[in-house]
């Protein structure tokens, strides 16, 4: 399965995200990704990292639940807390346990939601560049408000895909076209089945919880990442 363009929303079973996921990996080395790419991609996603770092806070001996731990580049920021990891992905889940090894880090493969942790279980709850992956994010953001303690917080940055798209097609003209090559197609945004715009996101995220701060990166004059820290909604209180 392989949805033809970003927003397209196709009807998956949980076995063809699984599948998507891993082809997604297989396809893409997140390694190099992080390592490799165009410095300007580099310089992205190092801010992305330092604005979660950040946003996350004091985390020695807490638990941190990331869903769709991805290569393990973000939990491995956190030495010295408890660390959990979801991901649908067999492939991804190798790399983060290279990259996580030796870290007090447990790894789970499957759907968040199937997998129905205890309510109230985790300090901070991280998702990075993963819910316009999925076929319902909000269900995503839904469980993320009941895996966070009451006095937790959440992260979550999202693509700004809008943006981003009108940055590939300038990448893609000459001049540009001649110092990017093939790297004006990077992300893997053909896998994403949904666009937002950082104001489009937040609505959705104020349904389950309360934006605390808005931050971009690599800064607010180009906002490529929209990025997050929340803290749950009261039950009553949620959409």
């Amino acid at each position: 399965m392989n949805p033809s363009q970003p927003g397209s929303l196709p009807s998956m079973t949980t076995r063809e995200v699984e599948e998507l996921n891993d082809r997604f990996a297989s396809q893409n080395s997140i390694d190099d990704y992080y390592a490799k790419s165009h410095w300007a991609i580099r310089r992205i996603e190092a801010k992305r990292l330092a604005t979660i770092r950040r946003m996350v806070g004091d985390w020695a001996g807490l638990r941190i639940l990331e869903l769709g731990v991805g290569g393990g580049h973000v939990l491995r920021m956190f030495r010295g807390a408890k660390l959990t990891g979801v991901d649908m992905s067999s492939v991804i889940l190798e790399t983060a346990r290279r990259n996580l090894a030796g870290m007090d880090a447990e790894l789970i493969k499957g759907d968040l939601i199937e997998l129905r942790l205890p309510a109230a279980s985790f300090d901070r709850v991280i998702c990075t560049e993963v819910l316009e992956h999925t076929v319902d994010p909000e269900s995503y953001v839904k469980e993320l408000a009941r895996l966070v303690k009451p006095d937790g917080r959440a992260v979550i940055t999202v693509p700004n895909d809008p943006l981003i798209n009108r940055m590939k097609a300038i990448a893609r003209t000459p001049p540009f076209g001649w110092l990017f090559g093939s790297r004006a197609d990077w992300g893997g945004d053909h896998y994403h089945l949904h666009v937002w715009r950082p104001a489009e996101f937040r609505a959705l995220l104020e349904r389950h919880f309360r934006v605390d701060e808005y931050s971009a990166a690599p800064g607010r004059w180009m906002p490529v990442r929209a990025c997050f820290r929340s803290s749950p909604r009261a039950a009553g209180d949620r959409n």
